[in-house]
């Protein structure tokens, strides 16, 4: 099965920001800036999305990817 997964801490690493700086930047709060860079959101709020990008100047699949998710098989 795929899965949506953030990959944020990997884009902000590249771009050298931090999540403090990134908060900041877009006016969004510190906690939900790190829910998202831990990858701990279950539903994606399209405005945060939206604004972290244009912040960063980059693509949704600069920060979301899909992967296939490991399930066990017992």
């Amino acid at each position: 099965m795929k899965t949506v997964r953030l990959k944020l801490e990997k884009t902000l690493g590249e771009l050298n920001i931090s999540r403090y700086e990134l908060a900041k930047l877009t006016g969004i709060r510190y906690h939900i800036i790190d829910n998202y860079y831990k990858n701990k959101v279950v539903r994606y709020d399209g405005y945060v999305l939206a604004r972290i990008c244009d912040c960063l100047d980059c693509d949704i699949s600069d920060i979301l990817e899909v992967v296939e998710e490991n399930t066990a098989e017992d």
